[in-house]
């Protein structure tokens, strides 16, 4: 049976790379951004959502959408997320609210809403994005490591919360990917953070979506509260 998949931040970088591998994959692949991604027009198998992770609000209407539309959801993958990647001196507090905002906050939101509609069909999976800046304590990325250590945490914990459902959540920790998140970082910074990983490489799409898929499969339903971080750091 065809997937049900609901991508967060699917306008560009890993967000697009993912709707359009499980698009491929024969999947029904649900995305949803702020704005509207300019290669989803006619699309097959893909629909998109015009939302604020961070807006329960809106989260909420989008999900009764699925409902009525789908009837079940199979797995969600909280991919949207912001970066500010500045000394803390330099941050200020809209900065810090805006990033906890997104990165945290809505990733709370589109895991609760989806436990609620996977526990009807005892059965989900969850994957949440953390970041290697969490386990390699980043320097100038205080407020970005924090909202996705919180994921880390949150993950886990939502791991116990949904068990009894037949849902599992995981994340996955990417290394940096050559996307719009890391335009601002220097190449100094960059190449100095690529010798700390045991792999000295960018990250891919593929390799996100390797990990994810492992997470997705049937077979994986003993895996549960995992955070997986490419590239051996």
């Amino acid at each position: 049976m065809d997937r049900i998949i609901l991508i967060t931040g699917t306008r560009k970088g890993i967000g697009a790379a993912l709707a359009d591998y499980f698009v491929s994959q024969g999947d029904t692949v649900i995305g949803c951004s702020r704005e509207m991604p300019d290669w989803a027009e006619g699309k097959k198998n893909y629909c998109h959502f015009l939302a604020d992770v961070a807006d329960e609000a809106a989260v909420k209407k989008m999900f009764r959408a699925v409902a009525k539309e789908y009837g079940r959801l199979d797995a969600l993958i909280n991919n949207a997320g912001i970066a500010s990647m500045n000394h803390s001196l330099l941050t200020p507090v809209r900065a810090v609210q805006q990033v906890l905002s997104t990165n945290t906050i809505g990733t709370f939101l589109l895991c609760r809403e989806a436990a609620k509609l996977m526990r009807k069909a005892n059965y989900g999976r969850i994957v949440n994005f953390s970041t290697v800046a969490v386990p390699l304590k980043l320097a100038g990325e205080a407020v970005y490591a924090a909202s996705k250590a919180a994921i880390v945490s949150l993950t886990q914990t939502l791991a116990r919360e949904y068990a009894d459902f037949g849902v599992t959540v995981n994340a996955v920790g990417p290394t940096p990917i050559q996307t719009d998140l890391i335009r601002g970082v220097t190449s100094e910074k960059l190449e100095h953070l690529l010798e700390r990983q045991a792999i000295h490489r960018y990250g891919t799409y593929e390799d996100v979506e390797n990990v994810i898929e492992f997470f997705l499969r049937k077979e994986s339903n003993f895996i549960t509260g995992q955070v997986i971080y490419l590239g051996g750091v």
